[in-house]
């Protein structure tokens, strides 16, 4: 679980967090939305300890980032994995030595146990024989998975997403999202997803964060979202007529 309580972060006058207190529970899919400049992806990089808030905590499973050593932090950081938006896969690297790199950095492994390692879990999101293909090789769906498997190589305790399925069609969008949560629940990952996919949030909303100026405006799920009268939740998550339409459906077979 991370908790996180009265965060807020500035550039210079610009005031971007301003008091958000949450939590991501564990082995559940945790999404963060709201509009561009809401403040999630600065929220995001405060969560992966690449920022750090003036005021207010972040504790991971009790542990309070402020307050650990350098190399307490270095196991923190150890124990996260990262799926990057556009998937940030080496290009002068096969697919299997992109999925061992954090393994490299992290562990001593011989190479041999390395590459065991990313076999397993090349084999998890399915792609059992991608490993010695470059991934300008791989379509996008495929250079998802292979960010997927570099993100839980490692075991981690906590993974974190930017937009996952970022120019991918809607079919392969799913197919990630699916997969995402499948992990998730497999081994009991806290998963935080910085998302603005309305199919993720009524797929795999798990929980909910929408913030909105800097600010939590609401919380919830992806079954309690239909239900909110918060006006801000609902001008963007249902603001496209097909949503609105899903939404009017819901609430009136629900009324009966």
């Amino acid at each position: 679980m991370i908790e996180v309580k009265d965060i807020q972060k500035s550039f210079g006058d610009a005031h971007i967090l301003k008091g958000i207190s949450t939590s991501f529970d564990k082995g559940k899919t945790n999404l963060i939305i709201g509009q561009s400049g809401s403040g999630k992806t600065v929220f995001l990089k405060c969560l992966l300890g690449l920022f750090t808030p003036e005021n207010g905590t972040i504790s991971y499973d009790g542990k309070i980032y402020s307050e650990l050593s350098s190399d307490q932090r270095r196991d923190l950081r150890a124990e996260m994995g990262m799926v990057f938006q556009g998937s940030a896969l080496f290009d002068s690297m096969t697919i299997m030595e992109n999925v061992m790199f954090p393994l490299r950095m992290f562990t001593k492994m011989t190479k041999a146990e390395m590459e065991e390692r990313a076999d397993v879990v090349l084999q998890r999101v399915n792609l059992p024989d991608a490993h010695h293909k470059m991934p300008s090789e791989a379509s996008g769906g495929m250079q998802k998975r292979v960010a997927i498997a570099r993100a839980i190589v490692n075991n981690p305790k906590y993974l974190f997403c930017d937009e996952p399925n970022s120019g991918l069609d809607p079919k392969t969008a799913i197919v990630i999202d699916n997969l995402i949560q499948e992990i998730t629940d497999e081994f009991n990952i806290t998963t935080v997803i910085n998302s603005h996919d309305m199919n993720s949030v009524m797929e795999i909303g798990e929980k909910i964060v929408f913030l909105k100026d800097g600010l939590k405006a609401w919380e919830g799920s992806n079954e309690t979202i239909f239900k909110t009268d918060n006006d801000a939740v609902t001008n963007f998550v249902y603001s496209s007529n097909l949503f609105k339409k899903v939404r009017k459906m819901y609430l009136d077979e629900n009324e009966k």
